[in-house]
């Protein structure tokens, strides 16, 4: 009996010293989740940091301590503390939805994925649809997408993520409705508009996409010359010389002689039966390249369009004589060299 007495008040007092240590850990949590509520976040940190101290199995305080961390954008420390609950407890819900959401936003997709598969929240599927998107599977971002949508059909960045899936398979068709109805739902985006804009200019449908191109400018898309290019070409395609040849001046401006760009604006001008206007930077062309064939050739097809078939005609024998493939050209309908 004697030897039991030592054991005894060994196990009392490590009773004792664990059942102090746990209480002590619960009050700096209380004072944490006090301190949470007041939007101290620094201190209820500190609060839920010395409660784990105490108790280093507390899964509650290391999830409190991540949101307290996320309020102050500390990411890295969020992520230590999530991941620390969920190792505690692998079931826990608070610390799965937290890590999904922060793998997604740290585009760790794979992780994000794996995690969302276990989480049991409204926001899983619409993680694991972004992921895929992300990762370039777009059949299964497409699926998850059109699953999200039917859910929550005011989700604006679901449908516009939607659209660009189907941009990227090629499916314009498809991709325009998601992109319309991202840009209705939020008239800020103006990078969107742009996209939408481009999708249309690159289907040959001019109206729509100098609508969406304007919308981008009034939304404040820049004035880049990519920028100017496109609407002033799809005014032109419009046949609006006026306008377009207001945004593309702007870029000759900036990119004189461009013999690249003075080629578009005189096809583009000869497409939209401006035949005068296509004919000045033909002759600008030529200026600048006395052995531009194409040009030539061109020039001669538009003196023809204006009712002067004898020039338009040598012209052309001569741009022929310069370039004997361009005969070729002059049967065919409909491309740049057409009649």
């Amino acid at each position: 009996m004697k030897n039991l007495v030592p054991a005894i008040i060994i196990i009392l007092s490590y009773t004792h010293v664990t059942a102090q240590t746990i209480d002590s850990a619960q009050i700096y949590f209380k004072k944490g989740i006090d301190e949470k509520i007041a939007r101290r976040y620094l201190v209820a940190s500190k609060y839920f940091d010395k409660s784990v101290e105490f108790n280093p199995k507390f899964t509650e305080a290391f999830i409190e301590n991540g949101k307290v961390n996320l309020e102050m954008r500390k990411i890295d420390a969020a992520l230590i503390n999530f991941t620390k609950a969920n190792q505690l407890n692998p079931a826990n819900p608070d610390a799965i939805r937290e890590l999904a959401s922060l793998y997604f936003n740290n585009r760790q997709f794979q992780k994000a994925i794996d995690m969302a598969q276990k989480c049991n929240c409204p926001e899983a599927d619409r993680i694991i649809a972004m992921c895929n998107y992300h990762s370039e599977d777009y059949g299964k971002a497409i699926t998850g997408l059109q699953k999200v949508l039917a859910k929550s059909p005011a989700d604006v960045e679901a449908s516009y993520t939607l659209g660009r899936s189907y941009l990227e398979l090629e499916e314009y068709k498809n991709a325009i409705p998601w992109y319309q109805k991202a840009v209705e739902l939020d008239t800020t985006k103006n990078v969107w508009m742009y996209e939408l804009g481009l999708i249309f200019y690159n289907q040959d449908q001019f109206a729509d996409a100098l609508k969406y191109f304007i919308k981008a400018g009034n939304a404040g898309y820049p004035s880049s010359n990519d920028y100017l290019e496109n609407i002033g070409f799809a005014y032109l395609y419009n046949r609006d010389v006026e306008n377009g040849m207001k945004n593309l001046s702007t870029v000759l401006s900036r990119k004189p002689n461009n013999l690249e760009l003075l080629t578009d604006i005189a096809q583009a001008m000869y497409q939209a039966k401006q035949y005068d206007n296509a004919l000045v930077y033909y002759e600008k062309l030529i200026e600048l390249n006395p052995k531009d064939s194409k040009a030539l050739y061109m020039a001669g097809m538009t003196f023809q369009k204006q009712g002067q078939k004898e020039k338009g005609q040598a012209i052309c024998d001569k741009a022929i004589a310069m370039d004997p493939s361009l005969a070729e050209k002059r049967q065919k309908k409909g491309d740049q060299f057409g009649l």
